[in-house]
């Protein structure tokens, strides 16, 4: 890896986004391209993500006072005031931090309202990464709304958002960002990091909009994980590690699964593996799993339907069941089952008898090993990470042009 030039302000990149692995995973590869290339970037993040992102070569930049756990439930409403409160919170530090690094380009996730914002103080350049879905009307995102939906909602969350609106407003340029929709904060250039193919209504989209697909690079090695005990077929279990999971849920896929697999994988997230109690020897329940490695072995996936879960199943070409927990999961759920690459159960129906049935088929019926083989060259064709890097070059290299 070539050595980071930080004392060359025409070459910073500084990427911002939210304590989330869901949004920050598919920008590492990214990260870490453009460090090859040569480029010093900054990573402005929570600290419990400050190890993932170090092993890209990047600087980490951590945000003030800790992490910051999202609201649960995560309402549109809540989610919308935690995110302006936060902002209000964090724009002091980052300007600081940003102004010493001198950055010619602001990466910032879709729902970062401090990173749009410091591209405007700073007057530089932003790009948005879209780590779920491309929104639009056809296509609305989680915090899509009005003010009504804040007026209807608890008066705590109303007054929240409101002062911390007001207190941006006064204090910052805050032209361009959304009044209410602020998960869905669009610049000039957008990186979504899904194909093409699989996103809604793609037609509708301008060239702002660059699909650029999975973004899956490396990992550091997890020497913990037994992957030598994998036994075809691997089927996989995980609804994420944003949230708790009810053991049940976690129990009953491991006990619906293990009659058909060779090996059950269930990733527990923060969810206690001891919770599920006695579990068949074939099943290894982890709090985490290495996803990508496990998903090359795998003939199955039950996922919640997180975008980045779902991208990384999808460049795998292994078909899916989608339980939507929520957020914009039902919609993830119902592009899988549209498109013949998986099938979709609620949570409220979830027995051990439905989601053998559901997991049989998707084992047993070619069509969907079909469909999900055709996901997957969307996938391989949209560049990944690569297109992700090549994509922002041309902004460092107008930027030079500018001072030169």
């Amino acid at each position: 890896m070539p050595p980071r030039d930080q004392h060359s302000p025409k070459r910073t990149i500084a990427f911002l986004s939210i304590g989330m692995h869901g949004r920050i995973n598919p920008t590492l590869p990214v990260v870490a391209e453009l460090v090859r290339r040569g480029h010093a970037v900054s990573y402005h993040t929570s600290p419990s993500f400050r190890a993932e992102v170090e092993a890209t070569g990047a600087t980490v930049c951590l945000y003030p006072g800790g992490d910051r756990p999202l609201p649960d439930p995560p309402t549109p409403a809540r989610l919308v005031a935690a995110l302006a409160g936060a902002a209000v919170e964090l724009l002091p530090a980052v300007l600081a931090d940003l102004r010493a690094g001198q950055p010619r380009l602001i990466v910032h996730d879709s729902a970062c309202p401090w990173g749009a914002v410091a591209a405007r103080e700073l007057g530089v350049p932003a790009v948005s990464s879209f780590t779920t879905f491309a929104f639009n009307r056809q296509v609305p995102s989680p915090t899509r709304g009005s003010w009504g939906l804040l007026a209807a909602s608890r008066p705590h969350d109303l007054v929240g958002y409101l002062r911390a609106r007001g207190e941006l407003h006064h204090r910052y340029d805050t032209r361009g960002l959304p009044p209410v929709d602020l998960g869905n904060i669009r610049q000039r250039r957008n990186l979504v990091f899904t194909s093409r193919a699989f996103q809604p209504a793609a037609e509708e989209f301008d060239e702002s909009y660059r699909f650029v697909g999975a973004s899956i690079g490396a990992r550091p090695a997890d020497p913990a994980f037994p992957l030598d005990r994998l036994r075809e077929p691997v089927l996989y279990a995980s609804l994420g590690t944003i949230f708790s999971t009810a053991p049940r849920l976690l129990r009953a896929f491991a006990t619906a699964l293990a009659p058909l697999g060779g090996t059950v994988v269930v990733s527990t997230g923060q969810t206690d593996p001891a919770a599920l109690g006695p579990l068949p020897a074939t099943v290894i329940a982890r709090r985490f799993v290495p996803q990508p490695e496990v998903l090359d072995r795998a003939a199955l996936l039950v996922t919640h339907g997180g975008m980045n879960s779902v991208n990384e199943a999808m460049y795998a070409g292994v078909p899916m069941l989608v339980v939507p927990q929520g957020a914009d999961q039902p919609v993830v759920a119902a592009r899988v089952t549209e498109l013949g690459a998986g099938l979709s159960i609620r949570t409220e129906d979830v027995t051990e008898d439905a989601v053998r049935a559901l997991a049989r088929r998707l084992v047993g019926e070619p069509r969907f090993r079909a469909a999900a083989t055709t996901l997957q060259a969307a996938q391989h064709e949209a560049g990944g990470y690569r297109r992700a890097a090549d994509e922002l070059e041309p902004f460092l290299h107008a930027a030079q042009r500018r001072a030169a």
